[in-house]
C-alpha cells in the first residue's frame, strides 16, 4: 500500500472519530446566514525545532549533515497571527508563522561528512541561521453548532518556506571533504504546498461557558510526504474575545532526495483573540 491512501484512510479515521459525536448535537443550532462575524488572533508561538538537512559542501556532492534541534536556541524575531471570517455555516481563516533563529556552536560533533560518520577527534564551530515561513489558508464548514461543542470541518492549503545557511570550521579530520572545505559556508533553501483537510473547533464549560478548550487537527500531502498539525489547549472568554494557552505541534516529512528532509516544531502557544 502506497503512502497516499494509508493518509486517506488515516484522515477519514480521524474525522469520522471527532464528528461523530458532534453532528448528533448539530440540528438545532445551525448558525444563519446572515451579517459577518470577524475575529484576529494574535499570538506567541515558542517551538523547540527538530529536522535534519544535508549541506552541500563541495563540488563532489558531499554533503555536511546537520540535525538542527543540537544547534538552534536563539530566537531573533518572529511573527504569528490569524484571521477568521465567519457567515452562518460557512467560514473562512488565515494563518501565519514566521521564525528566525539561529546559534553559533564552538568545539561541535552534532554533525556528520557525508555517508561516513565523523571521524574521531573532529570538531566543528557551526553557525546555524533558520527562517521558516508557515502560512495556512483554508474554508470552513460548521458540522456540529451547540452551546457546549462547535466544530468545522477544514480543507485548504499550507506552504512552508525555510531558509537554512550553514557556516563550519572544522578541526581534525574531515574525511571524504576537500581540504580546501574545512572552511565554508552552505546554504538549503525549500518551499513546499500541500493540500489540508481537518477539524477544528471547541468544548465550553463553566457557570456561563467562560471556559472552553479549544481544538485543532489537520493532515495533508502535496510537495511533501506527508505533513500535520495540532493544537488544544484551555481558553477563558470575555465580551470582547479570548486569552488562550495551547500547545502546537507541525510535522513534514519531506520526499526523498531534498536537502532538507524534515521539519518538526512543537511548544507553547500564548494568544489573545479580538472578535468583531
Amino acid at each position: 500500500m502506497t503512502l497516499r491512501p494509508r493518509l486517506l484512510d488515516t484522515i477519514a479515521v480521524l474525522a469520522g472519530a471527532l464528528l461523530a459525536p458532534a453532528a448528533a448535537t448539530a440540528q438545532s443550532a445551525t448558525p444563519e446566514p446572515g451579517a459577518w462575524q470577524y475575529s484576529a488572533t494574535l499570538y506567541g508561538y515558542l517551538p523547540s525545532i527538530s529536522g535534519n538537512t544535508a549541506f552541500p559542501a563541495d563540488s563532489g556532492g558531499v554533503p555536511i549533515n546537520i540535525s538542527a534541534q543540537q544547534i538552534i536556541d536563539s530566537l531573533k524575531m518572529t511573527f504569528m497571527g490569524t484571521l477568521e471570517a465567519n457567515n452562518g455555516r460557512w467560514g473562512a481563516f488565515t494563518d501565519i508563522v514566521y521564525v528566525n533563529l539561529g546559534h553559533t556552536k564552538t568545539g561541535s560533533r552534532d554533525f556528520t561528512i557525508g555517508d561516513i560518520g565523523l571521524p574521531v577527534g573532529t570538531t566543528s564551530d557551526l553557525g546555524l541561521d533558520f527562517k521558516a515561513t508557515v502560512w495556512t489558508l483554508a474554508g470552513e464548514y460548521r458540522v456540529a453548532s451547540d452551546p457546549g461543542l462547535t466544530v468545522d470541518a477544514i480543507a485548504g492549503t499550507r506552504m512552508l518556506d525555510l531558509k537554512q545557511r550553514l557556516n563550519w570550521t572544522i578541526t581534525g579530520s574531515i574525511g571524504p571533504l576537500d581540504p580546501v572545505n574545512r572552511t565554508g559556508k552552505a546554504e538549503a533553501d525549500q518551499t513546499v504546498w500541500d493540500g489540508i483537510v481537518g477539524v477544528r473547533g471547541r468544548y465550553a464549560f463553566g457557570a456561563q461557558r467562560e471556559w472552553s478548550v479549544p481544538f485543532y487537527l489537520d493532515l495533508g500531502a502535496g510537495q511533501s510526504t506527508m505533513t500535520w498539525q495540532a493544537a488544544t489547549g484551555i481558553g477563558y472568554g470575555f465580551k470582547w474575545g479570548e486569552l488562550s494557552a495551547l500547545y502546537r505541534w507541525l510535522d513534514y516529512d519531506m520526499k526523498s532526495g531534498k536537502a532538507i528532509q524534515g521539519v518538526r516544531m512543537s511548544g507553547p502557544q500564548v494568544g489573545a483573540t479580538f472578535r468583531w
